[in-house]
């Protein structure tokens, strides 16, 4: 067999030959990862000019809706105020006045609010190219048991969008935009900072939803498991609370209202990762 030839530092041709093709390997994930974000950026521009060209819709039907009295969970909780004659539960009676104080204030707000459409509309295309891109590191059992992930994470995540629009927003607006520390101080709320509570609240609510998802990869790399999300339980209500409060105006029954959905996620999770973990000992007893 003929010698191998050395280079300096004592790393034959041969190795160094592997570790190109390591490195050439690397770049080649790289280059597949790049096409998969471009075609999720351009999925994300696509929908935001699909936004953009329908302001109209965007702003008058769903933005600026729950603020008034004809949404429909303002019209639900105050027929709910005069059924058990408790006028408290009335909320948004009164449609709250929006200014403009920027000159280009309304400009802005209509560039930001399309690209949150299009990252919403776009987010079912943007998973399944994240998920595209990770499929081919799976085993092929867990592709197949993994195949409805785009279908449910999204489904989750549209479900948060909604939760948060017609529950969460409604109430924030009502607490936020009615609270006064004084009579002799009126409530003149700023087209940037109504936008920028409603957007946060509602994508808030979308990013939430998808818990039962991150526990299902946590589960599946060993990070997490059913017997650790029991023993903690207590402790995972806890911050479920905190992050209740953070997404949620600072009111007491907005919070409950909030909570109540994420620990049932949270119960689903635990489900999801004892399934996890015994496809995994069934799969150690198979081998």
């Amino acid at each position: 067999m003929a010698e191998q030839e050395k280079l300096p530092g004592g790393k034959s041709t041969n190795e160094n030959r592997k570790k190109k093709n390591e490195e050439m390997s690397f770049l080649e994930h790289l280059e597949v990862l790049r096409w998969h974000l471009v075609r999720a950026v351009v999925a994300v521009v696509i929908f935001a000019i699909l936004a953009f060209a329908n302001y109209h819709f965007i702003f008058d039907t769903l933005i600026l809706k729950p603020k008034t009295p004809e949404f429909a969970t303002n019209q639900f909780f105050n027929w709910i105020s005069q059924v058990l004659n408790i006028p408290a539960l009335a909320i948004n009676d009164k449609p709250l006045q929006i200014i403009n104080i920027n000159m280009a204030g309304q400009f802005a707000t209509h560039i930001k609010i399309s690209l949150l459409g299009g990252v919403i509309l776009g987010f079912p295309y943007l998973f399944w190219e994240f998920w595209r891109f990770i499929k081919p590191a799976l085993y092929e059992k867990e592709q197949k048991y993994a195949t409805g992930a785009v279908l449910y994470s999204s489904a989750l995540f549209i479900l948060g969008i909604l939760f948060g629009y017609y529950l969460i927003v409604p109430l924030s607006v009502n607490f936020l935009g009615s609270y006064d520390i004084s009579d002799q101080i009126t409530n003149q709320i700023n087209l940037s900072s109504y936008i920028s509570t409603v957007s946060s609240i509602v994508l808030a609510g979308g990013v939430v939803f998808e818990l039962p998802v991150a526990i299902y990869f946590l589960s599946k790399v060993g990070l997490v498991t059913p017997a650790f999300m029991r023993r903690y339980r207590r402790h995972a209500y806890i911050v479920l609370l905190l992050l209740s409060a953070i997404i949620t105006p600072p009111d007491v029954f907005s919070q409950i209202m909030v909570c109540f959905p994420l620990v049932f996620l949270y119960e689903i999770g635990i489900v999801i990762s004892k399934r996890v973990a015994n496809k995994r000992e069934e799969d150690l007893l198979e081998a």
